[in-house]
């Protein structure tokens, strides 16, 4: 699956999310940088950076939202991502969501991995209290 990913907000944020992302072993090759031209009726002339990602079932989906959420959370200034699927539908995060607890940000890459393609797997469940489900 073809997702595209923009930021809106911060300096750099796309350049910064990529460079993040390729970091992850399983994301290498499947991340690159693509100049949109702003969409109908936007004020001003420049070109949007937006981030294209080929994903496929198996985990990427797993690791790519683990990713997005824990580069998110890192930021300090506020931020917008958007990952658009390629049926047009639009996920976005605030980079101010992810400010919150181990369970509440595993629940939002839970939720953002189900969105672009992997289900949840029972083992990267987390109880209510945050805390890992019990080994098989």
């Amino acid at each position: 699956m073809r997702i595209v990913i923009t930021v809106d907000g911060g300096r750099d944020g796309g350049a910064e999310l990529r460079r993040w992302l390729t970091a992850e072993p399983q994301l290498r090759g499947r991340i690159r940088l693509d100049t949109q031209p702003p969409p109908p009726g936007a004020m001003g002339g420049g070109a949007m950076d937006a981030l294209i990602a080929i994903l496929e079932p198996g985990g990427v989906a797993t690791v790519f939202a683990g990713a997005v959420v824990a580069w998110a959370a890192s930021r300090r200034s506020s931020q917008t991502i958007t990952v658009t699927k390629p049926d047009g539908t639009q996920i976005s995060i605030e980079s101010t969501q992810v400010r919150a607890d181990a369970a509440q940000a595993a629940d939002l890459v839970e939720r953002l991995a189900a969105a672009v393609g992997d289900p949840p797997r029972p083992e990267h469940r987390r109880a209510p209290d945050g805390a890992a489900p019990p080994g098989p």
